[in-house]
């Protein structure tokens, strides 16, 4: 699943490293969801979003919402 992880931490300035200890995981989880390696569960999801402040559609792409942005 594709998603702008990446982009809001840049907003945020913040590292992989910072965003893994707000969220209580690993900076690998946090490297292998922007990668699209691994998709995070719909708990950790919502903590990212709820993190950045926006809604999950936000933060995730699914379907054809990929080809669109």
């Amino acid at each position: 699943m594709k998603n702008r992880i990446k982009v809001y931490r840049a907003m945020h300035d913040l590292t992989q490293e910072g965003l893994a200890n707000e969220l209580g995981v690993t900076r690998q989880t946090i490297l292998a969801i922007e990668k699209g390696k691994y998709d995070p569960s719909l708990e950790l999801a919502f903590k990212i979003a709820r993190f950045f402040g926006v809604a999950i559609e936000e933060i995730f792409l699914y379907g054809d919402a990929t080809e669109r942005k």
